[in-house]
């Protein structure tokens, strides 16, 4: 059962690529999903967001090579996960990590799925168990 409270930001130029991203989420239960149409957007949001967000989606072709993507959203803590797509300079075997690379130019239903099993993991049960006899 997904996470209904994770926060998902989805930054891609192309309104059709983050309907079609953001649609692929809502299949499979995910609503707290936030578009945005540029890197000028985004920035506010993960540098001064008052909670860290889950999953940091980015279409690698954004900053156009002005900014390392990957290292901006593996070292700042308000992402917790980053992926990255349409990166051509993707390695063929990525380390796993906060950070996921991909070629593809826009991520399918099937990576949307394998990223979430990694990112919507349940918490460690925490609190008092209480015995009913």
């Amino acid at each position: 059962m997904p996470n209904k409270s994770l926060r998902i930001l989805i930054a891609d130029a192309q309104h059709f690529n983050r309907l079609r991203i953001e649609r692929r989420f809502n299949q499979l239960g995910y609503f707290r999903v936030a578009p945005v149409q540029s890197f000028d957007e985004l920035l506010p949001l993960v540098e001064y967001g008052c909670e860290p967000l889950d999953l940091v989606l980015v279409n690698g072709a954004m900053t156009n090579g002005a900014l390392d993507l990957f290292n901006f959203l593996a070292d700042n803590p308000q992402v917790r996960h980053g992926f990255i797509f349409n990166e051509q300079q993707a390695p063929l075997s990525p380390a796993p990590g906060k950070v996921q690379v991909s070629q593809a130019a826009v991520p399918d239903l099937a990576s949307i799925t394998q990223l979430m099993s990694a990112v919507d993991r349940p918490l460690p049960f925490v609190g008092t168990v209480i015995s009913v006899r």
